[in-house]
């Protein structure tokens, strides 16, 4: 009876290692904000952050999913994921299509947002103002599934079939 081989999948990064990587990549998403939000005010002769509030919102998440589906579609990776080793594949280790990037990239956002809105309830409920510096943890509420998932990946990289893999070299 021939045995068939395992398909050896890469390792996943460690949840150090995408951290470390997360930290990278919030410095480099200061620059696509800032960058984004300066046109915008530009074009729009903004005076203020209130001023078209939404509208500003919603350029800047474009701008963000830009960035990241650009970056993921080229090699799957982005310049900190890169310097870490890691890159983001499919079920099969190819690239993951454009519309699944696209879906990735939109199912990031809930579980920050709802940390985000339970900083919010909490800084009401409490009365202090200065429980809403607790949002600064809102992203890395990613990392909770993590620890439940048997291959330690996200959740919207479980829900989609793509994964994080190490490729360092040996």
């Amino acid at each position: 009876m021939h045995q068939i081989p395992a398909l050896s999948l890469p390792s996943t990064p460690s949840r150090w290692r995408r951290f470390a990587c997360m930290m990278y990549e919030g410095v480099l998403l200061f620059g696509v904000v800032f960058l984004a939000g300066y046109l915008f005010d530009t074009l729009t002769q903004s005076r203020n952050a209130l001023m078209l509030r939404h509208g500003r919102q919603a350029v800047l998440f474009i701008a963000i999913g830009v960035y990241f589906i650009m970056c993921w579609r080229k090699r799957g990776q982005t310049l900190p994921m890169k310097t870490w080793n890691i890159r983001l594949v499919d079920g099969d280790g190819a690239g993951p299509s454009a519309g699944r990037l696209f879906l990735r990239y939109l199912l990031l956002w809930p579980i920050p947002l709802l940390a985000a809105l339970l900083v919010l309830a909490a800084s009401r409920a409490t009365g202090y103002s200065s429980t809403d510096l607790f949002i600064v943890f809102a992203p890395f509420t990613l990392f909770i599934w993590t620890w439940f998932d048997r291959d330690g990946q996200f959740l919207h990289d479980r829900l989609l079939g793509t994964r994080l893999v190490d490729v360092q070299k040996p």
